[in-house]
C-alpha cells in the first residue's frame, strides 16, 4: 500500500475509535456515572481517545483498540447490566456508523477522486473494531457483554478466569503485531468483509479494493 493510502486510512480509523469510545462513555453517563465527562473522555475529539498501540495495530494489522473510557459501576443501579450496557454501545455505534456511511456510499455511487475509497475505509474500520470488540474475551466488550446475558452463577465463574483471558489475549495481539501470524486476520476478516458487502455493495467493495491496492 502506498504513503498515500496509508494516510488516507488514519482518518478512517480515527474516527472508528471516536465513535466507539465516546459511545462508551455517553452511555455510562446516561446510566449515572460521570466519570468520563470528569476525566475529558466525553468528547469527539479523537486525541483524547487515542492508544498508541492499539492505533498501530489498527494501521498495520486491520484490528486495534483504543484507550479504554474510565467507567465506575459502583454509580449503576445494577453494576452488572450497567457494564453490559456501557460495553454494548462501543460496537452498537461502530455498527450504526457503519451503516450510515454504507447509505451514503450507495447513493454517491461510481465516481472519480478519493472520497468513495475513504468512505469505504471508514465503513471497514467501524466494522473491525465493532466485531474485534465483541469477542467475548477480557476485557474486550465482548467479555462484559457476555457476562450480563450469562446467569449470575456463571458470571462469576467467568470473572475469575479474566486474567487468564487478558494474557492469552494479549500474547495473540504481539504474536499478530512482531511476528505477523494473522491470528486475528483470519478471525475476523471473512466476518467484516460478509457484512461490509451488505452494507456498502458492489460500489463499496469496488472502493475498497482501490484502497487497499487491489484494483
Amino acid at each position: 500500500m502506498s504513503l498515500l493510502w496509508i494516510i488516507i486510512k488514519l482518518p478512517a480509523i480515527l474516527l472508528a475509535i471516536t465513535v466507539h469510545e465516546y459511545a462508551h462513555g455517553r452511555a455510562a453517563y446516561r446510566l449515572g456515572d460521570p466519570t468520563a465527562r470528569l476525566q475529558g473522555r466525553l468528547t469527539l475529539n479523537p486525541l483524547r481517545h487515542l492508544d498508541p498501540l492499539g492505533f498501530l495495530c489498527l494501521l498495520l494489522a486491520g484490528f486495534g483498540w483504543a484507550k479504554p473510557v474510565p467507567v465506575n459501576p459502583v454509580y449503576f443501579r445494577n453494576p452488572l447490566q450497567g457494564m453490559m450496557l456501557t460495553s454494548a454501545a462501543g460496537p452498537a455505534a461502530n455498527l450504526t456508523a457503519a451503516v450510515a456511511l454504507g447509505v451514503l456510499l450507495r447513493q454517491l455511487g461510481p465516481m472519480e477522486g478519493l472520497l468513495l475509497p475513504l468512505l469505504a475505509l471508514c465503513v471497514f474500520y467501524n466494522l473491525v473494531l465493532a466485531l474485534f470488540n465483541l469477542l467475548p474475551v477480557y476485557p474486550l466488550d465482548g467479555s462484559h457483554v457476555l457476562k450480563g446475558l450469562l446467569p449470575r452463577h456463571l458470571a462469576l465463574r467467568y470473572s475469575q478466569h479474566e486474567r487468564t483471558f487478558m494474557m492469552g489475549l494479549f500474547v495473540v495481539v504481539v504474536l499478530d503485531v512482531f511476528f505477523d501470524t494473522r491470528i486475528f486476520g483470519r478471525l475476523l476478516l471473512g466476518p467484516t468483509l460478509a457484512l461490509f458487502r451488505v452494507i456498502g455493495g458492489d460500489v463499496g467493495a469496488l472502493a475498497l479494493w482501490q484502497a487497499f491496492g487491489l484494483h
